[in-house]
């Protein structure tokens, strides 16, 4: 039989039958029942939220890494390559090892008839992974929601950690922030801790039912030897220095500052020298709100050039009302997607004159203007290549 290759894993997950959201627990409990539960066999320590929760998990798996752990990494979207998602020690997953398994997931699935997900999946391949290497530690994303996620079969919960809340994926969370907060609480397992920066009556009745330890954190941690900019990283780091001193104590405040200026973690207000341009995947109202403010604090002078595309299912007149003023240079850019905005759709919205991007080469790129790219994680991957993360 013939070997299959990571493209052909790749054409699998996005095909029709697979790349849809379908929110629940059966379907991914059923096929980790088949592998043999590797899931039960890992500690986690699970992120949710709406905003920051891949910057936090970035955070913890590389001081995780620095104290000698062997640490997995499970995060979600990816920007070039599926691998990116399933770490070991900072390290993509192989893209045979990444073939492999979504075949044999796929195949057991298709015999058992039980019709995945994409992300179930995904999630799937990353508990065998993670179990097959015999990992210390997993540092795991959920990838909406928290309840309902696949990421939520987990018995062994080291902390749960519930990020800044915004109203995001409304249509199935919930059109309110309390009723989203009720569904990131649902990670909350009994007797497990929960660190979180806000106080959502839905997280510390969670909390109480499961007799779980509530820490709520303040923002105040120094930032300064984070590698990752942004001034809603402060948040961020607060909450996994919060959790790493709560369950890792015996980690040094030393290899912490160490390992810290060594995170890594793509289109988080990240700044390509070369060209002069921010890339940043904020896609909802809250993150163009930090990400303004961002741009505000470390360029205030700078004459800016957006780059902006977004998905028909987020708000985005209001992401471009909060982001965009009467002197900055704007393009749009239809991207590669199903439910990527049209140009036209776009511009009916816009207060601003805004031009269509064609290419991203015929823009001239000089020291006087900043160049912004935002809106979708979805579309960063046409306009930039890998090299730009190296």
């Amino acid at each position: 039989m013939e070997k299959k290759t990571y493209n052909d894993a790749k054409e699998l997950l996005t095909s029709q039958g697979k790349f849809y959201i379908n929110l629940g627990l059966d379907r991914i409990s059923a096929i980790l029942e088949i592998l043999g539960n590797p899931q039960d066999r890992l500690k986690c320590i699970h992120v949710a939220g709406t905003n920051g929760k891949g910057s936090v998990c970035a955070i913890l798996a590389e001081i995780l890494k620095e104290a000698g752990k062997k640490t997995g990494l499970y995060t979600s979207p990816h920007i070039f390559k599926y691998n990116e998602r399933i770490k070991i020690n900072g390290i993509d997953i192989s893209d045979d090892d990444f073939a492999r398994l979504v075949f044999e997931i796929c195949e057991s699935a298709d015999k058992n008839n039980i019709h995945l997900t994409e992300f179930e999946i995904l999630t799937a391949a990353a508990f065998k992974y993670f179990a097959d290497n015999d990992v210390d530690v997993v540092v795991l994303e959920t990838g909406l929601g928290g309840k309902f996620d696949a990421t939520n079969v987990i018995k062994n919960n080291l902390c749960a950690v519930i990020t800044h809340i915004d109203l995001d994926h409304t249509e199935r969370l919930g059109d309110t922030k309390d009723k989203i907060a009720f569904e990131k609480a649902g990670i909350i397992k009994p007797n497990c801790p929960v660190v979180t920066s806000e106080g959502y009556e839905a997280i510390k009745d969670a909390a109480d039912e499961n007799d779980s330890l509530l820490m709520m954190i303040a923002p105040f941690e120094n930032s300064e030897n984070l590698s990752l900019k942004g001034l809603y990283q402060q948040e961020n780091l607060s909450l996994a220095l919060a959790v790493i001193r709560l369950v890792f104590p015996q980690i040094s405040n030393e290899l912490i500052q160490n390992a810290l200026k060594k995170v890594k973690h793509p289109a988080r207000f990240q700044f390509i020298a070369g060209k002069n341009i921010i890339i940043d995947g904020a896609h909802n109202p809250n993150g163009i709100t930090v990400l303004k403010e961002s741009l505000d604090y470390y360029y205030p002078d700078k004459k800016r050039r957006f780059i902006f595309g977004c998905l028909r299912n987020k708000n985005y007149k209001k992401m471009m009302d909060l982001l965009f003023d009467k002197n900055d240079e704007i393009y749009f850019y239809h991207f590669n997607n199903k439910n990527s905005c049209t140009i036209s759709e776009l511009q009916s919205v816009c207060e601003y004159e805004a031009k269509e991007l064609k290419s991203f080469n015929d823009l001239d790129f000089n020291s006087d203007t900043l160049t912004i790219i935002c809106g979708s994680f979805y579309m960063i991957n046409e306009l930039v290549s890998p090299d730009c993360f190296l």
